[in-house]
């Protein structure tokens, strides 16, 4: 038996098609949805959790990968299947991560359209950076991210 596990963490973005994106039917927990949400009057305002870590703007870091990346890392995984021994976990992300104030920014300047947002205490537990380590998908998948904000 062959097996792989694709880890990814903050997914972001939509297929050009806009048939798989940021658009849940439930409350979303993500940043992108509660952006989205916001701008479109659905939700009130976002909150920063933490402007005090020892990041670049003082808001945490986190590994976003484009819905697209995620969706090419499993073709790719999927043509490998063959090669596999057993089973194996595989971490996605592009390394490098945004700050939230980046993804908010990076937001604005696409639409146009200014994000109301409001700086709050950090959250229980919240760590500064989390980031992912996705060198053993480049060797052991041939994938790397396409994709940044």
């Amino acid at each position: 038996f062959q097996a792989i596990s694709l880890r990814y963490f903050n997914p972001i973005g939509a297929h050009p098609s806009g048939l798989i994106g940021e658009s849940p039917n439930d409350i979303p927990n993500n940043l992108m949805p509660i952006i989205l949400k916001v701008c479109l009057g659905k939700h009130p305002i976002l909150k920063v959790f933490g402007t005090d870590y020892d990041t670049r703007d003082g808001t945490g870091i986190r590994d976003y990968l484009h819905v697209m990346d995620i969706a090419e890392a499993h073709v790719a995984a999927f043509k490998k299947r063959e090669n596999m021994k057993n089973y194996d976990v595989v971490n996605l992300g592009t390394t490098l991560g945004s700050t939230v104030l980046e993804v908010v920014s990076a937001f604005e300047k696409a639409t146009g359209v200014a994000v109301k947002k409001e700086l709050v205490e950090r959250r229980p537990g919240d760590v500064a950076i989390l980031r992912t380590c996705s060198t053993k998908a480049t060797e052991l998948l041939g994938w790397k991210p396409n994709r940044s904000l």
